[in-house]
């Protein structure tokens, strides 16, 4: 029988209770070692912070959904549901808090009658997921908080929202399933690395399999991720004298499987498949031969030419894109790692072995230009990563990618193998038109900011253009809160416009067309980094200043290998080619 969900609450109260690793640890590793068999990979897969493994561990619930759900389960109103958010800001506290107060009050439905269990859960999970309307999946969620408790729909409610909230802190799941089950903990993070599931690794601990853990074709990574880094001495400092260096393109990260019984698939960062919304990258691999797994960056690029970001974003959220829109913006995949080749994982081989194995494939010819290798250089010094830097900006790029040639692969980690280095592209002088209480250890305090600019140099009226939650220490968001709770115009919950007088110098990578802001444009990536308190609203940027960025940004010039040991200079604004 599978174990009641209510002990995986108690196990999740208690790791919240200890800021100890090693006791957060042996708490979880005690708990996975009691379970039957089945119940181990839910368990995990729980403690993670996802309700189900693979790409199906996103529900389709949004605040609005799960809001009805507790809503219809708790008999809360709706003013009682918002009161409770503002006090909590979590919708598993506010969850333990409305059915606390139902079950005081008498409602005939209790704990007692249906106790939830892992497995239990689990399936409702499936079955919301695989829900064909809105209606059904918050008629699922409310059933399932009518089953049970507080203390399971506080749990319950965090990982529907996939935040667990109770401070494990990576490696601390992985430690534990070791610790369980008698295992080297880098066995489990060596599986964890090729598997990419929690559940699924902790089922192999739990039966002696985790010497059957491979990369598997058609199920994405995770990907490698990089370090930020702040100066080019602070590149020096972690890789030493000799870097590799990439332009970071700006685009959306992918992952390429392709194989003789599989037809070509693209997964995204979050691991969805994603190959019907880019068929002209899948179709250049449909009579390719061999086995391989690409790591690279979807970009905009028509003609030779890189197209800018802008373009790209009218493909983001196409399904299908029409064939009109797949002429007008067709998209390439810029490599810059393989991690898995005819049969063989490349994983552990250093970056430089998988970088000439790569080149070798000579994909851009085999392709049609669908798949382009990264600019690839070396740099000696903090100097030459300087001007390396400054010329992938002049190119319009975010920034820098470095790497040490000699680093293995690491899916889903952020070591040092990896670094970025991105500086803002400019800033502006915003004035905060609107603040909402903010999540997790922000919870009860006012910490993300809309921002807007003036329409012109005569014309006072505000145009909003972005909102931003981070760069302020918390000490300085305490007292912003202060001042925004008393200089608020309307109060709308979670919520509130203010008395437009707080200027803040806005960070930003991007600026595009956007319509989701009343001055047209949005900041991409944008940061506070300081409370202007000698400007006055009447000395913010313009609308002009806005566009005269986004103009500037717009025009450059982009990067890119077009074979084994070729680059070409590309010319966004005229298609011209240059061989280099």
């Amino acid at each position: 029988m599978s174990s009641p969900f209510a002990a995986f609450a108690r196990t999740a109260d208690a790791v919240a209770a200890t800021r100890s690793r090693l006791r957060k640890r042996d708490l979880l590793a005690a708990y996975l070692r009691e379970l039957e068999t089945p119940d181990v990979p839910r368990a995990a897969t729980f403690f993670a912070g996802r309700p189900l493994p693979g790409a199906a561990d996103r529900l389709g619930l949004g605040w609005v959904q799960q809001s009805a759900a507790l809503g219809a389960a708790s008999g809360a109103s709706e003013e009682a549901m918002h009161e409770a958010y503002l006090r909590h800001s979590d919708f598993g506290d506010v969850a333990a808090e409305l059915l606390a107060t139902r079950l005081h009050i008498g409602d005939e439905r209790t704990v007692a009658d249906d106790v939830a269990t892992l497995a239990g859960v689990e399936a409702v999970f499936r079955r919301i997921a695989e829900a064909s309307s809105g209606e059904g999946r918050v008629g699922l969620l409310r059933c399932l908080f009518e089953r049970v408790g507080p203390a399971e729909a506080r749990y319950i409610g965090r990982i529907a929202a996939r935040e667990l909230r109770i401070g494990l802190r990576e490696g601390i799941l992985e430690e534990a399933i070791a610790a369980a089950f008698g295992h080297d903990p880098a066995a489990v993070g060596r599986a964890l690395t090729l598997i990419g599931e929690p559940g699924e690794v902790a089922l192999l601990a739990a039966d002696d399999r985790l010497g059957e853990a491979a990369l598997r074709l058609g199920r994405p990574l995770r990907c490698m991720l990089a370090t930020p880094v702040a100066d080019a001495d602070d590149v020096v400092r972690r890789v030493g004298e000799e870097a590799w260096i990439e332009d970071k393109y700006d685009g959306i990260r992918a992952q390429l499987h392709v194989g003789p019984d599989l037809a070509p698939c693209l997964f995204s960062r979050d691991l969805k498949d994603v190959t019907v919304s880019f068929p002209e990258v899948a179709s250049a691999f449909a009579t390719l031969p061999g086995q391989m797994v690409l790591d690279g960056e979807l970009v905009p690029f028509r003609e030779g030419a890189m197209l800018d970001f802008a373009s790209l974003q009218t493909r983001l959220g196409r399904v299908r894109p029409d064939p009109e829109l797949l002429e007008r913006v067709p998209v390439a995949l810029v490599a810059f790692d393989l991690l898995h080749l005819d049969g063989s994982d490349l994983l552990d081989l250093p970056l430089r072995e998988r970088r000439a194995a790569l080149e070798a494939l000579r994909l851009p010819e085999r392709t049609g230009e669908r798949v382009l290798y990264s600019h690839l250089a070396t740099a000696r010094g903090a100097d030459q990563i300087d001007v390396a830097f400054d010329d992938a900006r002049q190119r319009r790029n975010e920034g820098l990618m470095v790497k040490d040639p000699g680093s293995a692969y690491q899916p889903g980690r952020r070591g040092l193998g990896w670094l970025k280095l991105k500086r803002a592209l400019a800033t502006l002088d915003c004035v905060v038109v609107g603040v909402e209480w903010g999540h997790g250890k922000r919870r009860g305090v006012l910490s993300d900011y809309t921002f807007a600019v003036r329409a012109g140099e005569d014309d006072d009226r505000l145009l909003t253009i972005g909102k931003a939650y981070t760069g302020l220490t918390d000490a300085e968001i305490a007292e912003m809160t202060a001042r925004f709770t008393s200089i608020t115009l309307r109060d709308f919950g979670r919520y509130r416009t203010v008395v437009p007088e707080v200027v803040v110098e806005i960070a930003f990578d991007r600026i595009h067309r956007s319509g989701r802001h009343r001055s047209g444009f949005a900041l991409r990536f944008p940061r506070i980094m300081r409370i202007r308190t000698d400007k006055t609203p009447a000395e913010i940027d313009t609308l002009a200043s806005a566009e005269s960025l986004y103009v500037a940004q717009a025009s450059g010039r982009i990067l890119l290998a077009t074979g084994a040991g070729g680059t070409t200079e590309r010319i966004a604004a005229t298609g011209v080619a240059e061989e280099g």
